[in-house]
């Protein structure tokens, strides 16, 4: 007769067996995957080596390229911009080294800087757009006209147009020394604009910007500046706004003005001002400014070739 005892020592063996069997399988799987895990990571850390070989050879050659912008950069413009008169607006974000250079550029083009104006992050600033809208109205000189548009950046640019810049057809003022300082000072006092010293009319401008926007807001304050940089370019005989990598995105000064053909049939446009080759073409497009042209210049989807003359595919 067979025993509870027997029954229970049965049991007892098929459940050692079984955990017997479970644990050299296991130890076998697990000998097999990490062995699978482990060519992966060599894989995987072989693809990495050469991504970051590619990158370091691609940097060396855009910096090999920048250079050679830099250095063939004065010749190019040389002349460009022969005894026409420039005046330089930046935004909050724009780099003083971009500012610099692209200052000296424009010398070495044949022109003359005439006034630095820096716009401070207030002028953007969504939450305070209807205090510049009222302070821009204040400052409005006699006998101009302001367009119909109400947002504050058309209206700034207005202003500043119309006291910065020279009539395009006559080359005249188109506002008095006492009008073009009460529009600066009264900007400046209500905290909206900084100049580096003197600033006297010219026929061109160029506005240098950063980035583009990120945060609460940061449509609102690409959408001031494109339309401010457009209304610029309305009252004087040309400008052109230039910025950063990523001023041509959707949050970007420069991606507003390409995404809108009204502002794109007038305004200039230049995305990668922070190199030689973007400054270079900033100086060109203020030129083809001149003759009455514009485009969208730089390396962003949203450009139609890299500079004034040269088709996006380099011909």
């Amino acid at each position: 007769m067979i025993s509870l005892r027997y029954h229970i020592v049965s049991i007892a063996a098929c459940f050692l067996a079984l955990a017997i069997g479970v644990v050299l399988g296991s130890t076998a799987l697990n000998g097999s995957l990490l062995s699978g895990l482990a060519s992966q990571k060599e894989d995987l850390g072989s693809q990495v080596a050469d991504l970051e070989a590619q990158r370091n050879s691609l940097n060396a050659r855009l910096g090999d390229a920048d250079a050679f912008a830099g250095a063939m950069g004065p010749k190019v413009v040389a002349g460009q911009l022969d005894k026409r008169s420039v005046v330089l607006v930046t935004t909050e974000d724009a780099k003083p080294a971009d500012r610099d250079a692209l200052k000296q550029l424009v010398g070495q083009a044949g022109a003359a800087v005439t006034g630095e104006i820096q716009l401070t992050e207030a002028f953007s600033d969504p939450m305070r757009s209807d205090q510049l809208r009222d302070v821009v109205s204040r400052l409005q000189p006699a006998g101009v006209q302001f367009p119909t548009a109400g947002d504050p950046g058309t209206l700034a640019g207005a202003l500043i147009g119309s006291v910065a810049l020279l009539n395009k057809d006559s080359a005249q003022p188109q506002s008095t020394p006492v009008e073009l300082a009460a529009a600066l000072g009264g900007l400046t006092d209500g905290g909206f604009l900084k100049t580096g010293g003197d600033v006297k009319p010219a026929q061109l401008a160029i506005v240098l910007t950063g980035s583009k926007y990120t945060g609460d807001g940061a449509g609102d304050r690409a959408s001031t500046i494109a339309r401010f940089a457009a209304q610029l370019d309305r009252s004087g005989a040309g400008t052109v706004l230039a910025g950063d990598a990523g001023s041509a995105d959707g949050t970007g000064a420069i991606g507003v003005v390409r995404a809108d053909t009204s502002s794109t049939s007038i305004l200039s446009t230049v995305d990668n001002a922070e190199t030689a080759a973007g400054r270079v073409t900033t100086i060109m497009a203020l030129r083809e400014q001149l003759e009455g042209g514009a485009g969208r210049y730089g390396i962003a989807g949203n450009a139609q070739a890299p500079a004034p003359g040269i088709a996006a595919d380099g011909n």
